[in-house]
């Protein structure tokens, strides 16, 4: 797959076991699906998907890695990419912009990557059997560039893979999912969770002001192909300053991430989000808390290889100090009432995967209270023998969303008896 800032390769071994602590659950949708490394790694899992982006050439990766079936593009494609690998260049459009205007690529790939390009558009092929071929020629272009994976700038003397001759492969299309089609949508991701009933919504919002669309702009108009008029000297597509997203900007990703948030149906919520976005740890929580009972995950990793280089003037002088060289990313997860309606033990499966999965050096003691929130309950039970819900969150110090989601906990493992004490139920452990 394509080189991605952002991307979460180094979680989907956490995120799919996390997803797999609930064989209930079959259905996964990826709301900012970017590269698509999720959705391929939860439909090779065996999960259904629904992937979402509003980038032309993210919804092209959707379409590829989640909504195309092996058995039914493989031969087609095969034989394409044979073809394909040769054509002989043809300087057009992406060789100008992107080798003589800029030094992206080297002129004899681009030159390849245009005629390429061309024979495809005149294909007129299938949907998802045309974003097969043409998520090669993206890969294929990405493993020959001359970039630190971001399309901002390119470096200033030519990477070794640069002198490479561009040559496409068959991306790896996973055979169709037991559970169901899977699906691409290319929508806003606030109007895609409105339409996506699934029953697990992964969440990976952008986290700060760098913008998709301005840090991949080749491959969006390597897709659409329309040959857009550039701007600067990284020869940026011009919508790149009128296509803005809300969650580039501190000032109202707070609040679109809450419309997004609230609209979703789904009864397990998992988003991910980094110590270097516009909302902290605590913000986070508190508004998540909202929908749900909310487990924190930690998990530690080195930061894009950009931060590992260091920074450099234009004259090619190491100038300033990067100032960390690791960051921690938060896998928040979201347990929904509907969650526990469905799957009274959800929490306490929660409980253990956070604990298990978490790479901090200690639990703190949030984690350490849901943990043993169902412990505190039946403790308070034993001590007192009968209470209201109302009297649990004194005897226990929970909030009273905690004491409710325990109590659902042991009345579907059938240890509690549930009796009538006025207005209000009463609660007692079953001998």
């Amino acid at each position: 797959m394509i080189k991605y800032l952002g991307s979460k390769r180094t979680l989907l071994s956490a995120l799919v076991e996390i997803l797999q602590g609930f064989p209930e659950l079959t259905h996964v949708g990826d709301v900012f699906s970017g590269t698509s490394r999720v959705g391929h790694a939860c439909k090779r899992a065996g999960f259904r998907v629904t992937a979402n982006d509003h980038n032309a050439y993210a919804h092209c990766l959707a379409q590829c890695y989640v909504a195309a079936d092996l058995e039914d593009v493989h031969a087609d494609a095969q034989k394409l990419i044979d073809e394909f690998n040769r054509v002989p260049g043809k300087p057009g459009y992406f060789t100008e912009t992107f080798c003589v205007q800029s030094r992206f690529f080297q002129p004899h790939n681009g030159a390849r990557v245009d005629a390429i390009r061309e024979a495809i558009a005149q294909k007129h092929l299938p949907p998802l059997l045309h974003a097969v071929v043409l998520t090669s020629l993206m890969e294929a272009a990405d493993r020959v560039d001359s970039t630190c994976g971001l399309q901002m700038a390119y470096v200033k003397k030519w990477a070794a893979r640069s002198f490479r001759d561009l040559h496409l492969r068959m991306p790896e299309v996973l055979p169709r999912s037991k559970h169901g089609p899977c699906r691409a949508l290319c929508s806003d991701a606030n109007q895609a969770v409105r339409v996506m009933d699934v029953d697990i919504a992964y969440v990976d919002p952008p986290y700060n002001q760098h913008s998709y669309l301005s840090n991949y702009h080749i491959w969006e108009s390597l897709v659409r192909w329309d040959k857009p008029e550039t701007y600067g000297v990284a020869c940026k597509r011009v919508d790149c300053r009128t296509r803005k997203s809300p969650y580039n900007s501190k000032r109202t990703h707070r609040q679109v991430f809450g419309q997004l948030i609230a609209a979703i149906t789904a009864p397990l919520i998992v988003v991910s989000f980094n110590n270097e976005g516009y909302q902290s740890r605590r913000e986070l929580e508190g508004l998540l808390a909202e929908h749900g009972e909310v487990f924190v995950v930690t998990k530690d990793f080195k930061r894009y290889v950009g931060a590992q280089i260091g920074v450099y003037n234009p004259s090619g002088d190491r100038v300033g100090k990067v100032s960390h060289l690791r960051n921690a990313e938060y896998i928040y997860l979201v347990a929904r009432p509907p969650l526990v309606t469905r799957i009274p033990d959800a929490i306490a499966r929660l409980s253990q995967l956070a604990q298990r999965i978490d790479d901090s050096p200690a639990v703190d003691e949030r984690i350490s209270l849901q943990v043993d929130r169902v412990t505190s309950v039946m403790q308070a039970l034993t001590a007192v023998g009968t209470a209201t819900r109302s009297e649990l969150r004194k005897h226990t110090g929970l909030s009273d969303y905690q004491v409710r989601m325990a109590l659902d906990s042991l009345t579907g493992a059938g240890r509690l008896i549930v009796g009538a004490g006025g207005r209000a139920k009463v609660y007692s452990l079953r001998e």
